[in-house]
Order: structure tokens, then C-alpha cells, then sequence
């Protein structure tokens, strides 16, 4: 697997795209309701404050609202090595039967925290281990290479169980780092869409988290059509960036899937003269990566940064991101630096709810191209 090189900078740096957030902003809990959450509106010139279910007011007949149906695995587990070591894994990705060096389809791909990192072959017992009612593993090493950061697991549970059920029975919902509680049955539901469907991620597409039957509803009445994509979310989606220059950071791997049905729904709402609006980050780069490779399924390192030509999508709902991340970029790629900026500089003055579980934004794409620095 060889990563794509990152785009230019046009002038930007890392620093562009810092700003002070209160820890008091910062999203503990989602709301009590996931439509009662907040909606900046970012369309015009000026921001207006909204709540999300106004959204479909905003939202024209003939729009094309595209999901990341991806659903949310339990792949946080806990474990200890044969020497009683404690260890914690985070389950990146189930590789499929083909990628897996037997075969089996029960190799995994994870990160591990551990003072010491087991050997090859080593068996290590998670939840208890398989004779305590969990189930072991064998580390097989780094990947997708000797030099790797994430390392390769074959999973051996009950009855061949795999890896989903084993995560499903035995682990824990993968919170992001800033979440400082521990997950329970409120995260579950939550730390979820209510279209979830392929199972997959291990962060949440959050800014579909707002969307309930109410909304949706809604929507329709209005003349919204809906399509999916789906986007299997990394643990990389919250990886600082570790260089000043931006043309140096190498993207972490994301699996997508387009189904026809969605490339035919996009073409339809084209026709017609729509708009195409996606819903959270990961849909947009799932939709552009199509329209960059051709190719509607793959996986994807795309960087999104000042300067890129969006193909596909027009507006984009998003949730508020990281100082300084990779997602600041790309939605200051999709309306503006500047503009963006400001917003948040708004977003903060008027206290929202910031991350994964904190309010919303509605963004319209730039008509200007920014080649370099405002």
C-alpha cells in the first residue's frame, strides 16, 4: 500500500489553521435530543444561529443529501499478554479474506497500547481470554509493512465467531481521546447514526449524528432525496499533525464504497438542476475520491487542502473540527480560509458545542479558487 503524495501548500501552514477553544466547549455528552443541537449557518456572508432541525428550510427540491452509512464497531478491548501484562487494543480495520495472510478472514489490523510490544507469535488473551470466556489472539506483527504503526492480529474465538461478534460481545465504543468518560449504554446509542448499517468505523461520521426520524422526515416532505456512501472512519481521523508543512503529512488509509445506486442518484440530481450535499467530511472524501480514481470503491488517502478542485460536492453539513487538523483544511478548502475562520471564531464567542458530539455547521462550496494565502 503506498500513500499518495500531499498537495501543495499554496502559502498555508499548519498555524493557518489554529484557534483558542475553551476545554469548556469541548462536548462531553450529545444533546438531549440530536436534533436540538445547534446549526451554524455559514451559507452567507454573514453567520446566522440556528437549530438543526431548521434544516430542511434550507435545503432546496431536487437537493441530493448524501450519508456515510457506516456504522460505529465496539473496537476498543482490553487484554493482558501471557506474562500478565496489561495491554489495550483499538481494532482499525477486519481485513478482508484476501488481504489476510491465510485467508481466514479473521485477521485484524490495530493499534496497540503496551509497555512492551509482544513478539510474533506471541498469543495474547483478550476479555478475559478464550478460556475465561473472551477470546485470544496472535500477534502477527507490524503493518502494512515491517516498519508500519498498526500491527496485524489473528482473532481465535468461540465457534468461529468473527471479528464483528467478537467486538460486539466483548468491546467498547471507541470514544474519541477529548471524550473523558468511560463509554456506556448512552454512547452506544449515540456515538451512532440512526442509519448505521455497515459495520466498520471506529469513530462516528458526526455530523450525521443530528439527523433523526423528525428531520428526515422533514426532508422528504421538502423534496430532499437521500443517497449512501459508505466510509469505514479511522482512529487517524484524530491523529495530529506531527509537521509545519503541510506538503509533508502523509494521510492515513480509509476504506469507501459508492454503490451504483448513488452514482446514479448523483447523476439524477445534476440533471435536475440540484444541488449535492454532503453530509460530514468523510462523505466528501468519498465522493471525491471517485471523482479524482474513478474508481467507487478502494481505499482512500485524499488530502483536502486550500486550493483543491471539488468535483462533486456543493454543500457541505459538518460538525465543528480539531485546531489545526487535517479536517480544519478541508473544510477551509470547501468555503474559504478566511471565511471559515471567522466562523469559528463566532462559533466560539457564542459558545457551541464543539466535536464529535458538539453542534453542527451548514457550508456552502467557495466560488473562488484559493491558490494562496488570503
Amino acid at each position: 500500500m503506498t500513500a499518495s503524495p500531499s498537495p501543495p501548500a499554496h502559502g498555508f501552514t499548519v498555524a493557518d489553521f489554529d484557534f483558542q477553544l475553551p476545554d469548556a466547549l469541548i462536548a462531553q455528552h450529545p444533546a438531549a435530543e440530536r436534533s436540538a443541537s445547534r446549526l451554524l449557518d455559514g451559507t452567507g456572508a454573514r453567520p446566522v444561529d440556528r437549530i438543526f432541525r431548521e434544516l430542511p428550510g434550507l435545503l432546496k427540491r431536487g437537493d441530493l443529501l448524501v450519508f456515510n452509512d457506516t456504522q460505529v464497531v465496539k473496537a476498543r478491548l482490553f487484554g493482558e499478554k501471557a506474562s500478565g501484562g496489561k495491554f489495550e487494543i483499538l481494532i482499525e480495520r477486519v481485513l478482508l479474506p484476501q488481504e489476510a495472510s491465510d485467508g481466514s478472514g479473521q485477521e485484524v489490523v490495530a493499534h496497540i497500547r503496551v509497555s512492551k510490544k509482544p513478539q510474533p507469535g506471541s498469543l495474547l488473551h483478550l476479555a478475559g481470554g478464550l478460556s475465561g470466556g473472551g477470546f485470544d489472539a496472535v500477534f502477527l506483527g507490524r503493518w502494512p509493512d515491517e516498519q508500519g504503526q498498526l500491527f496485524r492480529l489473528r482473532l481465535q474465538g468461540p465457534a468461529g465467531e468473527t471479528p464483528y461478534e467478537l467486538m460486539a460481545r466483548h468491546g467498547h465504543v471507541p470514544l474519541p481521546p477529548y471524550i473523558t468518560h468511560t463509554d456506556d449504554a448512552d454512547d452506544e446509542r449515540r456515538y451512532q447514526t440512526v442509519f448505521a448499517r455497515v459495520p466498520g468505523a471506529v469513530a462516528a461520521p458526526t455530523a450525521a449524528l443530528h439527523f433523526d426520524e423528525g428531520v428526515l422526515t422533514a426532508l422528504e416532505a421538502r423534496g430532499v432525496r437521500r443517497a449512501n456512501v459508505t466510509l469505514h472512519v479511522g482512529a487517524g481521523t484524530f491523529a495530529p499533525m506531527k509537521t509545519e508543512r503541510i506538503e509533508e503529512h502523509v494521510m492515513h488509509h480509509e476504506r469507501y464504497a459508492i454503490p451504483p445506486e448513488t452514482v446514479q442518484a448523483i447523476a439524477d440530481c445534476r440533471a435536475r438542476g440540484g444541488r449535492v450535499v454532503a453530509v460530514g467530511t468523510t462523505s466528501v472524501r468519498t465522493l471525491e475520491s471517485w471523482a479524482r480514481s474513478g474508481e467507487t470503491s478502494g481505499d482512500t488517502n485524499i488530502f483536502i487542502t486550500p486550493g483543491f478542485q471539488f468535483q462533486v460536492v456543493d454543500v457541505l453539513v459538518t460538525n465543528f473540527h480539531l485546531p489545526k487538523s487535517t479536517l480544519m483544511m478541508l473544510v477551509s478548502a470547501f468555503a474559504g480560509h478566511e471565511h471559515v475562520m471567522a466562523l469559528y471564531r463566532h462559533a466560539v464567542a457564542q459558545g457551541y458545542r464543539f466535536f464529535s458530539y458538539g453542534d453542527a455547521m451548514l457550508l456552502e462550496r467557495s466560488t473562488t479558487t484559493a491558490t494562496g494565502r488570503p
